[in-house]
């Protein structure tokens, strides 16, 4: 990856800064400078790993984070910092979601002090196979229902509902698609990104996402929807999808199951 010599100047500096403080015993490089997605005028965003009672102390100060324009000389540029523990990487490895897992794909160390950081940075963007067979389940019988919900939406002339279907359907497209590709869901900033570099898509997945974003109709729903339907079997039949959006979905409160997007 090939950093911008003025970001590699505000790491450098950024570096600096914090790595003979005790307090601080690394500091990771992550966002879109890390990925390689940066524009010029990107900020520098980071991770600094503090001491367990730094940590705790901060915690109850609500202190935990780090935003400065002294260490960039380039228009707009910034560094936006959170302070996390050597053990929140650690719970991260073992059970983090999804968005906190890929926010440490291509991330990289500016400094540490800790023997393990890098292999612990190893495991943690990482795609939760286990789980695999019951996210690709889950995406699709979410499209499906909105994929229907935008034909409802539409002959009750409800432009709320409509608009929030089409970007949920939208969504839960792409991340059938990253699922299918073992390709970690970025959160939302970033989702059109992923999905650009996912290798087995539809050929006009983006163009149909960005057609129906355009414009939420239902001839728009319907050409998304087919292409991801007929993309491969599934293995979800219509009735297996209503079933799973009523108990999982609407029924989700019975459980107290974890929202779909926290995956």
């Amino acid at each position: 990856m090939e950093t911008q010599p003025h970001h590699r100047q505000t790491i450098d500096r950024l570096a600096a800064e914090y790595q003979n403080d005790p307090n601080f015993p690394a500091l990771i490089i992550g966002g879109s400078v890390a990925k390689g997605w940066a524009r010029p005028d990107s900020d520098v965003d980071f991770l600094i790993v503090t001491t367990e009672a730094e940590f705790e102390r901060r915690l109850a100060a609500g202190d935990l984070f780090i935003n400065r324009k002294d260490l960039c000389d380039y228009e707009g540029g910034y560094v936006d910092g959170k302070i996390i523990s050597l053990s929140f990487l650690q719970e991260l490895a073992d059970k983090g979601n999804e968005p906190s897992r890929a926010a440490f794909e291509g991330a990289f160390a500016a400094y540490s002090h800790i023997p393990e950081l890098d292999a612990l940075l190893q495991k943690i963007p990482v795609y939760p196979e286990h789980d695999r067979d019951r996210r690709i389940k889950a995406f699709y019988s979410m499209a499906f229902i909105q994929h229907w919900l935008i034909h409802e939406s539409v002959r009750h002339g409800n432009r709320y509902t409509i608009t929030r279907a089409a970007s949920q359907l939208a969504l839960y497209s792409g991340r059938l698609i990253l699922a299918h590709n073992r390709r970690l869901f970025p959160y939302h900033k970033w989702l059109t990104q992923a999905l650009e570099t996912a290798q087995d898509k539809p050929a006009d997945l983006l163009a149909n996402i960005d057609a129906l974003l355009e414009k939420p109709t239902a001839e728009n729903a319907d050409a998304l929807f087919e292409q991801i339907k007929g993309f491969q079997d599934w293995g979800v039949s219509d009735l297996e999808a209503y079933t799973w959006f009523m108990t999982e979905v609407e029924w989700s409160w019975m459980s107290g199951t974890t929202p779909m997007e926290d995956w």
